[in-house]
């Protein structure tokens, strides 16, 4: 069967991706298949593995979770959809499953306290990974991550597929080109809605090893709001919602205009509408990224109407000759003055990178998939793939992870301390505030041990 993937451009990095008809699994048949392990069978988990069997005849050996029961469902739901059919090993650690050293290939998709060692433990076990964002959920925990991916020589995707995208990567185009002009702001932003909850404390379901999912994170008690899905709410196993939001349309937009790292980062907000509630992340936040010559902001609010209701989540870049809004469904290009208006749906049948949603009708009834971005997350996956194979470094490499998710944290850290911080790039710290560069690891429950960076 035929296939569309996009693939990076050799000739110009990644300024955009070339449509291709590939010759699918029957040649992929000949050679080895790659062996895949997934650590963390959720949500998200499973959309991530079930793309990557479309796209290639992967093996699927072994599963993880601490979940019996989320464990139990995804086995039988691979057993139906990889060509072999055959059901995965189970594990309830994922150091038990990682000591048979015979996977090409780790997915990490656990709650974000726990991508650090996990991501960590299946480089040094031999693994390419492809590990959900954010990757860590403190800074030092993304430099051991980086540190540990080039130590041992791994590729590792992160999940920031907005880079896959193909509406976004005509986006790019658009930028690249210089068809805006100068660009001087970035707006970045969120605006969804939640109301306030309460619920029970109480123990935690038989079926789930509540100490093992708590892991290097603080103990608290258990309720049903914080597992599966609802641990976001809880800044203990995340970052709020600009680490769980934010990273994905400040990563896009550092791959759109080649950001590196910001000079300086300062943010406000706090939890102002919803403080009755158990969840402690804040509900409104704004932070600025300072790039010396550009801006790029951050907002996200939980309450009150959105400015925008096609744009409630994406980023809208102004320069001197157009604007230019982006997000998971489409965007608009508006120039000022003479020219012509793009617009572009995620689904465009004329667009220059279409979709190939239509490959794939499991799609439209799987469980929990975000049929949207499917396409996307399969491009991703193609990438690692192929990578995998030539030893290059990927689209959304551990190294950009690194700098996306360093930036949400530090957003959060300015929050904190109520001050802006000046980032020295050079040497991965806070200059001239001690206290911040204290800040820079969080603590972690014994006996597990925070990661460092030359020490993986």
């Amino acid at each position: 069967m035929n296939r569309r993937t996009f693939l990076q451009s050799s000739a110009a990095g990644l300024a955009g991706l070339a449509v291709l008809k590939s010759p699918g699994f029957a040649a992929n048949l000949a050679k080895p298949k790659k062996r895949v392990g997934l650590i963390g069978t959720g949500w998200y988990g499973k959309v991530d593995l079930l793309r990557l069997i479309q796209v290639a005849p992967v093996e699927v050996v072994s599963l993880c979770d601490v979940d019996r029961q989320l464990l139990t469902e995804a086995a039988e739901i691979v057993a139906t959809r990889q060509l072999s059919r055959k059901k995965p090993r189970t594990y309830g650690d994922y150091r038990e499953m990682l000591k048979e050293k015979d996977l090409d290939i780790v997915l990490i998709a656990t709650p974000d306290h726990w991508h650090a060692l996990a991501m960590i433990a299946a480089v040094q076990a031999g693994a390419d990974v492809y590990v959900q964002k954010p990757i860590g959920v403190d800074v030092v925990e993304c430099q051991a991550m980086l540190a540990a991916a080039r130590k041992h020589g791994r590729v590792v995707q992160v999940g920031t597929q907005r880079r896959s995208t193909p509406h976004l990567v005509e986006a790019r185009e658009i930028v690249q080109e210089g068809r805006l002009g100068r660009i001087g702001l970035v707006e970045t932003y969120c605006y969804g809605r939640r109301g306030i909850s309460n619920p029970p404390d109480e123990a935690p379901p038989e079926t789930l090893d509540y100490e093992m999912w708590t892991g290097p994170a603080p103990m608290r008690p258990f309720n049903q709001q914080k597992h599966p899905r609802g641990w976001r709410s809880y800044m203990e196993y995340g970052n709020g919602t600009i680490g769980d939001m934010g990273i994905h349309m400040i990563d896009m937009a550092r791959w759109m205009l080649d950001l590196g790292w910001p000079k300086r980062i300062s943010s406000t907000g706090g939890n102002y509408f919803h403080k009755e509630g158990k969840p402690n992340i804040s509900d409104m936040q704004t932070a600025t990224f300072d790039y010396g010559d550009l801006q790029m902001t951050w907002q996200h609010r939980h309450f009150g109407e959105r400015p925008d209701p096609d744009y409630w989540w994406g980023a809208t870049f102004y320069g001197e000759k157009g604007t230019l809004k982006a997000g998971i469904s489409g965007f608009d290009f508006i120039p000022i003055g003479a020219g012509t208006r793009i617009h572009r749906e995620w689904n465009d049948a004329s667009a220059k990178y279409p979709v190939d949603s239509d490959r794939f009708p499991e799609d439209k009834t799987e469980k929990g998939i975000e049929y949207n971005v499917a396409p996307a997350v399969r491009a991703h996956m193609q990438d690692l793939l192929e990578c995998s194979e030539s030893r290059g470094r990927p689209r959304a490499d551990i190294s950009e992870g690194c700098i996306s998710t360093a930036a949400c944290v530090l957003a959060n850290l300015s929050l904190q301390l109520g001050r802006s911080l000046t980032w020295n790039a050079e040497k991965g710290q806070v200059a001239d505030d001690e206290e911040a560069n204290r800040l820079l690891a969080r603590p972690y429950r014994a006996p597990w041990v925070h990661p460092l960076p030359d020490k993986v």
